[in-house]
């Protein structure tokens, strides 16, 4: 692909240019009358997409090939398990020769894609970046970029430096209800915005499963909540600031209940071998078990047979055997389960963001915007705007659209978003309609760790000027 516009949105862009960036049909899958024929000339043939991580994320993003074909191909695939790249290597037919077990094969041959999806380990993000931007490749990387401050700027560097887009999956920034917030904040629905309130509920099994059994319940495995859970959020509030700079940051948050001391008495250090399971909300049995026995083999089933389909069976033995069948109380896990973070922008914004494991919702964000001329509140479907010199509340929506896998995911169908706009924007040779780019990403990956480092210290951290 050739003659890249390396053109991101701008923050705080005014209503006019964010139509122009992000037309109402993102995907083009009905009306390409608006691109120029330089940029349908370069559509007409799929983005060849090599995917680094054939784990949860890489497969779901990779669906959009099978969807989408005209428009997208999986050629590749590097993984270190076995089942998980055949299992994407025989989805999307990918040759051999382009079946690797580390990514760094994919560095010792010549370019023979478009672009990567880097769907590894949290703290495997930073090194195959670097070397697949150097290669040329556009980059779709999953969150967070990194686990320190210093590798998510290597990797926005480098993506600079070597002329290639950068995607981070930010996805609720593809959410078009979420992003008919920002609209409406450009168009003066609420005047100024003085405060933004904003709420996580994580979902208590989602929570016991990822954080306290799984592959993000340990910092030193993987990252801390703030990141690898909330980095989204904090993402999206740095948005809605509209370009303000964050002065300071205060944060607070321990880990609550998942505690050895905790532990009920008589239980066992498995679910499956404990006598009290039956009345332990956490239990492995309910999570896993009896969902797979009622037919249902999606998340988080899916996740926890690293070398089978899940089945009876296959559960079963996973939960005699490997992490997902312990004890939540008996985990080596580390990481927060509340959390909040307060923040003050230029211009007196302030944004209070919490994060909280035991809730019924799973993910479901509930948001509300206060403004010198009106409040704005989102449950994660519908925006409902107040208006203070009428007195009347106007409803809004925005149509989603998210096929077949899809649409079974948590994140209202933004994943399918992300990808069409990426693919999208690496087809064309335009990088606008990436609203997740390098520098605003950056910034806000930033202020994540200002406020975990908040947190630690208990300090109010004064914001450094490097976000300028």
């Amino acid at each position: 692909m050739s003659g890249i516009t390396m053109s991101y949105p701008t923050i705080g862009s005014p209503p006019e240019e964010c139509a122009q960036m992000h037309p109402p049909n993102l995907g083009f899958t009905e009306d390409h009358r608006w691109l120029s024929m330089a940029q349908k000339d370069r559509m007409a043939s799929p983005v060849d997409v090599i995917v680094v991580g054939a784990g949860n994320r890489g497969e779901t993003y990779s669906h959009f090939a099978s969807l989408q074909p005209q428009r997208m191909r999986v050629i590749g695939v590097a993984d270190p398990r076995k089942f998980a790249r055949e299992k994407l290597q025989k989805q999307h037919r990918i040759a051999d020769v382009n079946v690797f077990a580390d990514w760094r094969g994919i560095v010792q041959r010549e370019k023979f894609a478009d672009a990567v999806f880097i769907c590894t380990p949290d703290r495997q993000h930073k090194n195959p970046a670097v070397a697949l931007a150097k290669k040329g490749y556009h980059i779709l990387l999953e969150k967070p970029m990194a686990v320190t401050a210093e590798d998510c700027t290597e990797i926005v560097r480098t993506c600079i430096q070597n002329g290639v887009m950068l995607t981070v999956c930010h996805v609720l920034r593809y959410d078009p209800v979420i992003h008919k917030i920002k609209v409406l904040m450009d168009s003066g629905a609420i005047g100024d915005p003085v405060h933004i309130q904003h709420l996580e509920p994580v979902g208590f099994f989602h929570f016991a499963h990822s954080f306290v059994r799984g592959n993000w319940r340990n910092e030193a495995e993987s990252s801390f909540a703030l990141l690898a859970k909330s980095c989204h959020d904090i993402d999206l509030i740095h948005h809605w600031a509209g370009g303000r700079r964050c002065l300071k940051v205060s944060s607070f948050g321990s880990l609550s209940h998942f505690r050895k001391e905790k532990r009920p008495p008589g239980a066992a250090d498995r679910c499956l071998d404990c006598p009290v399971e039956e009345s332990c909300p956490y239990s492995a049995r309910k999570i896993y078990l009896d969902r797979v026995k009622q037919g249902c083999v999606g998340w988080p089933v899916s996740v926890i047979c690293s070398s089978s389909l899940p089945d009876i069976e296959s559960v079963t033995e996973a939960l005699k055997s490997g992490p997902y069948g312990r004890c939540v109380y008996q985990c080596d896990n580390d990481v927060c389960t509340n959390q909040v973070v307060n923040m003050e922008f230029e211009g007196g914004l302030t944004a209070a963001f919490s994060m909280v494991a035991f809730t019924e919702e799973i993910c479901k964000r509930r948001t509300t915007i206060y403004g010198s001329k009106g409040e704005l509140s989102c449950d994660g479907h519908e925006i409902r705007v107040f208006d203070f010199l009428t007195g009347r509340a106007t409803k809004h929506t925005a149509e989603t659209y998210a096929p077949g896998a899809f649409g079974m995911g948590g994140h209202g169908g933004a994943d399918y978003q992300l990808v069409e706009a990426f693919i999208s924007a690496v087809a064309s040779g335009d990088a606008s309609f990436i609203r997740s780019g390098p520098e605003e990403t950056l910034l806000s990956h930033k202020l994540v760790f200002e406020a975990e480092r908040s947190r630690l210290e208990s300090k109010v951290v004064f914001c450094g000027t490097d976000q300028d």
